[in-house]
């Protein structure tokens, strides 16, 4: 075999690798990380939480998928599944608003941008929102609204402690004023939650962005952001562009946040909830007297983890 043909048969061969690798990525096999590169088993990363175990960069993921990480096993029931999105301003951009839900709706196996329901979490009954980018990224509209508002309700009435996980762009345009209304009604109810002296912890993924930012992301008792997480209001460029000024390299980060005070803690999602049962343990003696966990699978709950009476 002379040289050339070597070289050629060993550039085939590459092609070849090559193509096979690309196959099993498609496949969803292997999953390359964004942010080094690493291609890695699926099934090894998923059971890592979606964490790369090169660089430890947070992989998006989905609201079954997150539901998964942070709620026991079998003990999920969803709220207010049939809560529909309408389209009473007949808005119309490249396509009509209504055209869009329904396309999103076939991908994403979703009715709107977020799930609710109650759960055990490490045994303990809380009451989780957990919202989904894939769908409008995660945009809040009338829908995501009305359920997070009926969540935190159920919760207060319930004594339990509500988690809602954030990752949105913000606003939903489509719904203009009606989608703005949403920040002052979630709001209204985690005042009412507060009153009753029980726990609300937003976990801020990314991104986290616009008017959920300006609203329920920043009222929590203690607010937890995953790493390199993009939390902010309006857009880098946008700001920039308003001040004349060129803002720095890690702005609107959850690093940049805790460094000035408006996040409580950056916690890795391999922690996320051994944190939370941590956070929920430690404010259990804070439930009210009549507080009621009436959830079917609360028998499951042991002595210790029981809500503990407390005269102020």
């Amino acid at each position: 075999m002379s040289l050339l043909d070597w070289f050629a048969n060993r550039e085939k061969s590459e092609i070849a690798d090559r193509q096979h690798q690309e196959r099993e990525i498609a496949d969803g096999l292997w999953t390359k990380c964004p942010n080094c590169g690493v291609l890695t088993y699926t099934k090894d990363l998923r059971g890592n939480l979606m964490v790369c175990s090169e660089c430890s960069h947070h992989m998006r993921v989905d609201s079954d998928e997150r539901i998964r990480q942070l709620i026991d096993t079998k003990t999920w029931k969803p709220l207010n599944e049939e809560i529909q999105p309408l389209d009473p301003l007949n808005f119309r951009d490249r396509k009509p608003y209504k055209d869009r839900l329904r396309d999103y709706q076939a991908k994403t196996q979703l009715q709107d941008a977020v799930q609710t329901g109650t759960g055990l979490l490490d045994g303990l009954p809380v009451a989780l929102g957990v919202m989904d980018f894939r769908f409008m990224g995660g945009s809040m509209g009338s829908v995501v609204g009305e359920k997070l508002c009926r969540l935190i309700e159920y919760g207060t009435n319930e004594g339990l402690t509500v988690i809602i996980v954030c990752a949105s762009g913000g606003a939903r345009m489509q719904e203009g004023m009606l989608s703005l209304m949403q920040m002052a009604k979630i709001s209204g109810a985690l005042e009412r939650h507060r009153r009753a002296r029980l726990l609300y912890v937003p976990v801020l993924t990314h991104p986290t962005m616009g008017g959920v930012t300006a609203s329920f992301a920043m009222l929590g008792d203690v607010i937890l952001a995953e790493p390199n997480a993009a939390i902010g209001f309006a857009g880098r460029r946008v700001i920039e562009q308003t001040l004349r000024e060129k803002l720095p390299d890690d702005f609107q980060t959850s690093e940049y946040l805790l460094q000035h005070g408006f996040v409580d803690a950056i916690v890795s999602r391999l922690q996320l909830k051994k944190t939370l049962a941590q956070l929920i343990g430690l404010h259990q003696p804070f439930y009210p007297v009549n507080a009621k966990l009436s959830l079917t699978h609360q028998s499951s709950v042991t002595s210790h983890q029981q809500p503990i009476t407390h005269n102020p």
